[in-house]
This record gives C-alpha cells, structure tokens and sequence, in this order.
C-alpha cells in the first residue's frame, strides 16, 4: 500500500459519488491530506443508486483503514433537484442513451460540475477546507467539457478570486486510464481497497445492481459499464503480464 510521509495540513473536499472513481479519489486524499470530508449531490441522478451506495462505501472505509477513519470527517448530502428540473439528459430521465448532433453524449448535464465545484467550494469555504478533489478525467471519458482540465484551471482561478481565499482544485485521475484507477486503486489500498470498489461502488448509469460482474455491479452495457469493465480487463491483463 502507498505511503507518502507527513500528511498536508490543509482540509480537504472530495466530491464523493459513491462511484469507483470519486473511491480512488478519496482513498488518494485520505493519504494526503490531515484532513478530509466528502460532498455528494443529489440532482435527480436516474441512477440515485449511486446516493445509497455513499454511506456504505464511507463505512467500509473506516472500517477497514483504522488509519484513514482517524482523518476523515464529515460526509456533506446536498438537494440540488434544480439541476435535474431543468436538465434534458440520459442522466435525469429514462431515455436511450445516444450521441447527440453536437458531438456529445445526451448523459451530459450541462453545468454539472460547474455547480458541484461551486456549491463545494462554499461549503469548503465554511469548514476550512482549502482543496477540493473531483474524479474528472480527460482520458477515459465521454467528452464532457465540465471535465476538461483547462475548464477546472479555469475555475480554480474564479473560484480564489469569488471567495478571496485560495482554493485548489485537484484531479488525481485527469491524466490517467481506467486501468490505472485501478492500478492506484489497489497502491493506495492494496486488494482490500479494490475489494471494496467492486463490491460497494456504483457505475452504472442505469442504476442497476441486481447483475454481478467481476468488476461489480452494473448493467454491463451503458458507457459508464463499458469503461469500468474495460478498465478492469486491462489492469488485470496488466498484473499478469
């Protein structure tokens, strides 16, 4: 498992999903940083599954890294049911998921991450916390372009310069695989961590969880599905060779 010395004595805010990636995210400032809590968002998700997972994820963390539940604090629900009011997606209603005209995915929600990043900066503003962590990722996504990381260097700057304080938006999985989130998955963690990510972590974009793959729960066929599957598939391949 990974070390990496003395802790940063800054606070830190994971946007915590109850999905693999934001898992990895806040196993990685968990190793980090002396201080840690976790932000979820409720905006009418078809796959609200993902908002029961959370609490069994956090469990299961403190109760299998003693080490880490010493650092990690308060977990933070948010209603943001506005967004999916005004939202037209794959993401907020029951619909086929598809390729739109502009060359993106209907699962994406126009200014998501925008407002995850700003509703958690107030709230880091106000628990002084200084660093935010969010699982967006530039190399194995759908092409989102709230997750892009010149979009979240953009708006580390808008966010220090609105609060008038430093705010530092950190992305441990921008440059990086679905294979290598697993790779760091079991580093930070060992077989125990990854154990925990397939078991209690959500996916899919359809919610499902009744279908048990090796990779964990999921429809096994939406993009969110393909990704972890093919992820899986490829570390393991990896590990072997």
């Amino acid at each position: 498992m990974s070390s990496v010395g003395a802790p940063d004595p800054r606070g830190a805010l994971v946007l915590f999903s109850g999905g693999q990636d934001s898992t990895a995210c806040l196993a990685w400032a968990l190793e980090r940083y002396a201080r840690v809590e976790t932000i979820g968002f409720d905006y009418g998700q078809r796959h609200r599954v993902e908002l029961e997972c959370r609490p069994r994820v956090i469990a299961a963390l403190r109760e299998r890294f003693p080490h880490w539940s010493a650092k990690l604090g308060d977990d933070h629900l948010l209603d943001l049911s506005l967004l999916g009011q005004i939202s037209d997606t794959a993401l907020t209603d029951a619909r086929a998921i598809e390729m739109q005209a502009n060359g993106l995915p209907n699962t994406f929600v126009p200014g998501r991450n925008l407002l995850f990043l700003g509703f958690a900066a107030t709230l880091a503003y106000r628990r002084g916390l200084s660093v935010l962590v969010g699982g967006m990722c530039e190399t194995d996504y759908s092409g989102y372009p709230d997750c892009r990381d010149n979009t979240l260097k953009a708006l580390q700057v808008a966010l220090s310069l609105g609060m008038d304080t430093p705010m530092t938006i950190e992305t441990p999985l921008m440059w990086i695989d679905k294979a290598q989130t697993w790779a760091l998955t079991e580093r930070l963690g060992g077989q125990a961590l990854v154990d925990l990510a397939v078991e209690h972590t959500h996916s899919c974009y359809l919610g499902e969880r009744s279908q048990r793959h090796d990779w964990g729960y999921g429809c096994g066929q939406c993009p969110a599905c393909a990704l972890r599957a093919a992820g899986w598939q490829a570390w393991r391949a990896r590990r072997a060779a």
